[in-house]
């Protein structure tokens, strides 16, 4: 975790951490160039020479090698959706400047026949994740190719900006984010989910899951899905190829199925001891058994964008994930882009709280930990449980008979039952029975804090 309270800046820093030198040699004189006070820097126009934005993306890429004194590190090439502009994050050591660490996007956007122009924004790496949004808007604000466009899947018009925000809690004061007026803010523990009021945007910032490498792993009660259930996966994957297959496993785990198409990924550095991948694409995000829109095309697919770093196992094999992501439906990436970058950098946490729910939150793990200690020893004493067991099917059946009774009589007057994980902000946890559709609104509005709770986890004297 970042030491810093402001943890946007640390997401905007790692989801963004790529580089390029800041004296930029101008070996094209049509390019014109802004040099910023705080030593960021941008450069834009017409490549002389360039026929296809492969040839003037290498041709800059070139100048920086010569400026530098150091071959830039580049990542995967992707397309500006909406657009026949092309874009890359990069990355390079100025030698020159003192062996500063430099960081940019270089767009390159066809303008004609055999006339291409780039856009490029440049800062120290440190800065960068913090200063490229900015450093876009001038940038477009004194550029505008044909068929150019900001960056990371725009729909090719012109990017609005920042809508006025309002700094809020979320529900347990565990992190304050600035939003605006009509927006919503939900979650506890440093967990925090943003909503859009038509559910047409989102960011959800440190959805943490408990995973493990063990084949063997068996979820304690047998549940495969849900609270508490760790992801069963090897802890040595590649971060960049195998991410697609990572993150459909986090969804499912959580009673979720996510179809991802990745557009570039790319391994970026985290947290110490952590492991930490940045992957852009579109994708589809439904519940488990929810059927997908009608006449659903790739088109209609939302604008993603994934940070998820994961710990080193241990000797047992666990490990932790956490992801940050945020989502644009397609129709509106332009109106919301800038607003999300904002919401991402006014993020803060109040640490204090969160150690405080973690600790409480530790308690139960520690019991789990005892538990499975028990249960080793407990094998020793078999022909006793066995005979035990005998008295307890008894009674486990006549139970589970009520249980099967109340779920039917619950089903004929469409009712849910909706497990509350949070009621009064402490963590306690609580049971009610909702109208199915009450129930459904409950859970697709709050995730982590509501779940469905099936018929053989119904509560004895609560909801039977």
């Amino acid at each position: 975790m970042c030491k810093s309270k402001r943890f946007s800046v640390c997401l905007v820093l790692w989801l963004f951490v790529v580089g390029i030198c800041a004296h930029f040699a101008h070996a094209q004189t049509s390019l014109q160039g802004i040099n910023n006070p705080d030593g960021s820097r941008i450069v834009y126009g017409p490549v002389e020479g360039a026929t296809t934005p492969a040839a003037a993306m290498g041709m800059i890429l070139r100048n920086v090698h010569n400026t530098c004194g150091e071959r830039p590190q580049v990542g995967k090439v992707f397309k500006v959706r909406g657009t026949n502009s092309d874009a890359v994050f990069l990355t390079v050591v100025n030698h020159a400047m003192g062996n500063r660490q430099r960081a940019g996007e270089l767009i390159a956007a066809p303008t004609g026949p055999n006339q291409v122009e780039i856009g490029f924004v440049m800062d120290d790496a440190e800065r960068f994740g913090s200063s490229m949004n900015p450093m876009l808007k001038q940038l477009f604000g004194v550029w505008q190719p044909g068929g150019g466009g900001p960056a990371g899947g725009a729909t090719g018009g012109r990017p609005a900006p920042p809508e006025p925000l309002q700094q809020v809690w979320n529900q347990d004061h565990s992190a304050n984010v600035a939003i605006p007026a009509d927006w919503k803010v939900q979650g506890n523990g440093g967990t925090t989910l943003v909503l859009e009021p038509y559910y047409n945007a989102m960011i959800n910032l440190n959805l943490v899951r408990g995973a493990t490498a063990n084949p063997r792993y068996r979820p304690y009660g047998g549940m495969t899905t849900g609270m508490g259930v760790k992801m069963v996966y090897p802890a040595n994957f590649d971060p960049v190829r195998g991410f697609p297959g990572f993150i459909k496993e986090f969804y499912r785990v959580g009673n979720q199925r996510i179809d991802f198409r990745m557009a570039t990924a790319e391994q970026m550095a985290g947290p110490p001891g952590q492991r930490c991948v940045h992957a852009i694409g579109h994708g589809l995000l439904l519940g488990a058994t929810q059927p997908p829109p009608p006449n659903l095309q790739e088109k209609d697919y939302w604008e993603m964008e994934f940070l998820a770093c994961t710990t080193a196992p241990n000797q047992m094999g666990d490990y932790t994930v956490t992801i940050s992501t945020y989502e644009i439906d397609p129709r509106f990436v332009d109106r919301y882009r800038a607003t999300m970058a904002q919401i991402l950098q006014s993020y803060q946490v109040d640490q204090a709280v969160v150690n405080r729910e973690a600790n409480a939150i530790a308690a139960p793990a520690i019991d789990a930990i005892h538990r499975i200690g028990a249960e080793a020893t407990a094998r020793m004493k078999a022909n006793d449980i066995a005979n035990d067991q005998q008295h307890a099917d008894y009674h486990a059946r006549q139970d589970a008979n009520d249980r099967s009774n109340q779920g039917f009589h619950n089903y004929i007057l469409d009712q849910t039952v909706v497990q509350d994980n949070n009621m009064y902000g402490n963590g306690t946890i609580g049971h009610g029975t909702v109208w199915n559709s009450t129930a459904d609104a409950m859970v697709k509005a709050n995730p982590n804090r509501f779940e469905i709770v099936n018929t053989p986890n119904y509560w004895q004297g609560v909801d039977y």
